[in-house]
Order: C-alpha cells, then structure tokens, then sequence
C-alpha cells in the first residue's frame, strides 16, 4: 500500500465538470493498492493518517494531529503510485494490484478511516478525475506499507 499525503488548507475532485469530493483543512491522500494489501496494512495506515502531527500549534510547531484540527480527508484512488519507471520510456504497472482486488481494498480504506472519526470525502475508482488543491506548507509525505 502506498500513500501520498499532502496536507491541505482545501481540495477537490471534479468528474466530468461535476464536483464528488470536497475537503477544507486536512489531508489529500492519494493511494494505491498492490497484490498483497491486506486489512492489517489498511488499518495501519489509517491509524497512521489520523494520527500524524503535520499541523501547527500556537508555537507554529507540526504538533497536532489531523483530529486534532477537526480536518478532513480526501481520498483518491491512483494506482499509478505503483508505476515503475526504470526501464524504457513506457511505466509498468505490474506491482499495482488489479481492480478485483484494489477496490474492495479502497472502500476499506475510506471506512477505516471514518471509523477513526475523521470526514472523508473521495473521488471515483478507476475514474478520470480532475484534483484540485493548495497544499499548505508545502506539506507531502510519502507513506508506505
């Protein structure tokens, strides 16, 4: 399971000049899944997510935790986290797992972590999708499991 996470003061996703997910304060996250994910890496993550101190105390520290803050977060579903680059000029997708696995994988996700009591807002699996952000900070973290 990969992750970006970018904290965010606001994003959305837009399907088809549709808006289907939209978050003020916290984090986009864009995942994706690989063959062997399973629900112990799902929950490991989402632990991990809410309980990240990326955002700022009144000292201007990264002290406080996504919950902390009363953030959201976005999910995007971006199997092309898996793409390998290394030979030729065209990316194997080889390690990312394919959509009878990733989306079960996905949906477990998204309710790990609204069980951990944080918003979420998503995106469309396997969807072409427009994403929109300001990343505040910057603030980007790659997180793997």
């Amino acid at each position: 399971m990969r992750v970006v996470l970018q904290r965010v003061s606001r994003a959305s996703v837009t399907i088809e000049g549709k808006i289907v997910g939209r978050i003020d304060r916290g984090f986009l996250v864009l995942v994706a899944f690989t063959h062997t994910d399973d629900d112990a890496r799902i929950g490991w993550m989402a632990d991990k997510i809410v309980d990240l101190r990326l955002f700022p105390d009144d000292a201007g520290k990264m002290n406080r935790t996504l919950r902390e803050v009363g953030g959201g977060v976005l999910v995007v579903s971006q199997f092309t986290l898996y793409g390998d680059a290394r030979k030729g000029r065209r990316p194997s997708f080889v390690d990312a797992a394919p959509p009878e696995h990733a989306i079960p994988c996905y949906e477990r996700f998204v309710a790990a972590l609204e069980g951990r009591g944080v918003p979420v807002a998503t995106g469309t699996f396997g969807a072409m999708m427009d994403v929109e952000l300001v990343n505040d900070g910057p603030v980007t973290l790659v997180l793997e499991r």
